[in-house]
């Protein structure tokens, strides 16, 4: 060990690893652990957590509600740049970490902690995320991963310690040791298990927020949302908070099967890695913003975040959410946001979320240019010649110099 360790703040979930994890800790350092617990929407009890770390011996426990601050602060700036990795990930448990972070150091200074512990794996994202986070917020506390640090290196090890200690083990649906599983208010991720063969199918019964498309209602459902300067307040015209908007969103999305994905995606540190990931209400923002932004931004604009939003979505999946760089590029997008208000009604049917009207007091659209009728708006057609004449005058000379 580095140096003496005298109090450390543990990022504790109640389950198997970092219970585990909290043994480990109490052993290797013999010190008090405090466990902090972040409420972020995971949708089960969490005093199960609290009297885990009560049987295991620790006298102070946090469990903090951080609901709305997730969805205010992280969940809803990283949609106003219709953020998605690789194309195709909603960022549901990158865009947790940074502010679990942020409350462990939080934590740490109010105790007089010197050191945080968590409870990710040596192979994953996450353990980048945290620690790049603790590096940005407060250099002089110590990370302890013991992931990386202790001999075991095994589900089955793991079990077996858990066993030894006597630590409760959970068990799925099929009274199986649990999948990896990554739930709050944006998403639910599951991993391990059968989902680490690529090419076998996940079984149903993995899935938590959302019904099988096939099964969902033989009738769509429509539902309007709310803009004011890029964020969603309302839901068929009913003000919410940005908690309550997400959690009502992820019910319309649930019942129709809105939201799911099997990822093989690319991990920070090299690995490819499977996933099933549930994020029905985000899925029905993304569309709903996108589609309000379709009638405010300029086409310009617009095209600018679309060419910045991936170097974005990187940024936050590979843990620098506490960067100068996003923090720049949140500024930019910020921006842009000005006039995005207005109500954008989404239809949802056996698994999709598609726009179908558009509406803003800040709108761009002019009927009077788009329609092919005669319009009050003096449009010439004759001035499209021109137009085409000089921005073909490059090609003309290309083609020239080839011989064309």
């Amino acid at each position: 060990m580095a140096r003496q360790i005298d109090k450390i703040v543990l990022a504790y979930s109640g389950g198997l690893d970092t219970s585990i994890i909290l043994k480990w800790l109490q052993e290797t350092y013999g010190c008090e652990v405090v466990t902090f617990t972040a409420d972020l929407g995971q949708g089960e009890e969490l005093e199960p957590a609290r009297a885990k770390a009560a049987m295991l011996g620790v006298k102070d426990i946090r469990i903090v509600d951080l609901r709305e601050e997730f969805v205010r602060d992280f969940v809803f700036p990283m949609l106003r740049a219709n953020t998605l990795y690789e194309g195709q990930y909603l960022l549901g448990s990158s865009i947790a970490r940074p502010l679990i972070a942020k409350h462990l150091v939080a934590i740490a200074r109010q105790v007089g902690a010197d050191a945080v512990a968590h409870g990710s794996t040596g192979k994953g994202n996450d353990q980048v995320r945290f620690e790049l986070a603790v590096n940005a917020l407060d250099p002089s506390i110590e990370v302890i991963a013991p992931w990386r640090q202790w001999n075991i290196r095994s589900r089955m090890q793991l079990l077996e310690y858990a066993e030894m200690h006597r630590i409760p083990v959970p068990k799925d649906k099929r009274g199986e040791a649990p999948y990896s599983i990554d739930a709050n208010l944006l998403h639910t991720s599951t991993e391990g298990k059968i989902l680490e063969d690529p090419a076998e199918t996940a079984p149903e019964y993995i899935y938590q927020r959302t019904v099988d498309p096939v099964d969902a209602p033989d009738t769509p459902e429509t539902v309007t949302i709310g803009f004011e300067n890029g964020d969603p307040v309302s839901v068929n015209g009913q003000a919410m908070t940005p908690a309550a908007l997400l959690t009502e969103l992820n019910s319309f999305g649930g019942r129709h099967g809105v939201g799911r994905l099997d990822l093989v995606e690319n991990r920070f540190i090299g690995i490819k890695s499977r996933g099933i990931y549930e994020t029905p209400g985000g899925t029905i923002l993304l569309a709903a913003h996108r589609g309000i932004e379709s009638i405010t931004l300029d086409r310009a604009a617009a095209h600018l975040k679309d060419e910045i939003m991936p170097r974005y979505a990187e940024l936050i999946y590979n843990g620098f959410w506490f960067s100068p760089e996003r923090e720049m590029l949140q500024a930019l997008i910020d921006r842009s946001q000005d006039f995005v208000s207005g109500e954008v009604t989404v239809r949802l049917y056996k698994g999709s979320a598609t726009v179908i009207s558009r509406t803003s007091p800040c709108s761009l659209y002019s009927a009077d240019l788009v329609t092919f009728e005669e319009s009050a708006v003096a449009y010439d057609h004759h001035d499209a010649e021109g137009f085409i004449k000089l921005n073909g005058l490059r090609l003309r000379s290309w083609a020239a110099r080839n011989g064309r």
